[in-house]
């Protein structure tokens, strides 16, 4: 009998799931995040670039700001607090993250390949152009798997 009164009031005691956030909810704070997001990886691209060739500049940065964006997002575009899943969550980042290291390094490569010795502001224009394909696909990752029931 004691079993099943503290079952019953395990069960009691969780917390109520939130539903669902609309994408439409979700979607302005994604792009907040982004925008920062970029910003933030950029400016870590244009101090690490004087000091390391740009796909180290890349990996670096890219890593840093991924690990932000992904506990960003996890806050406020879904809405999870606390520290249950969120290991989880920034493993399962870490392929968005791998896909935006790869659309961005290609950017590279073939930007060194068609315009050698090419200045730092069109490594960058060129970096902002590869980052707004891999947020797309962040979103979609995000959305669909990672935070698939938030």
């Amino acid at each position: 009998m004691n079993e099943i009164l503290s079952a019953a009031r395990d069960e009691r005691d969780k917390p109520a799931e939130a539903p669902p956030r609309p994408v439409r909810r979700q979607l302005p704070s994604f792009l907040v995040i982004g925008v920062l997001s970029t910003l933030f990886y950029l400016a870590l691209y244009v101090l690490l670039r004087p000091v390391t060739s740009p796909q180290t500049a890349n990996l670096v940065a890219m890593a840093v700001s991924a690990v932000a964006n992904t506990a960003a997002n996890r806050r406020f575009t879904f809405g999870i607090t606390g520290p249950d899943g969120a290991v989880r969550h920034q493993l399962q980042g870490a392929v968005a993250f791998l896909i935006g290291l790869g659309l961005s390094s290609g950017a590279l490569a073939l930007l060194d390949a068609v315009v050698p010795h090419a200045s730092r502001a069109v490594e960058v224009a060129g970096l902002v152009v590869a980052n707004g394909l891999a947020t797309v696909a962040r979103f979609v990752l995000l959305k669909l798997w990672v935070f698939r029931k938030y």
